[in-house]
């Protein structure tokens, strides 16, 4: 399994990618069927201080998983990323 991060615009520091390895083992330790993942983190330009934005693509058997958040740091958006691919993740577990 293999976790992707890009960063748009700006270069992460190794905590924040420590950060992300964590949250996503977590999320892929759970759900055994995740073939890999690729998280983007950017910097939106806008006046607002809710500028930092997390995507990540799950790829599961069938169809990807993919979720968008904006928050005021890139910790507060990959968890809530990660905390709506978990409930996405569950809901297609149901499914099988």
């Amino acid at each position: 399994m293999k976790v992707k991060i890009q960063t748009v615009h700006f270069d992460a520091d190794y905590r924040l990618e420590e950060f992300i390895y964590e949250r996503m083992n977590k999320l892929l330790n759970r759900y055994k069927y995740i073939i890999d993942a690729n998280v983007t983190l950017r910097l939106e330009k806008s006046e607002s201080k809710e500028n930092k934005v997390a995507e990540i693509r799950v790829n599961v058997p069938g169809e990807p998983v993919y979720v968008r958040k904006q928050s005021k740091t890139f910790e507060e958006a990959v968890d809530s990323t990660v905390e709506a691919i978990h409930r996405k993740m569950e809901r297609i577990k149901d499914k099988r």
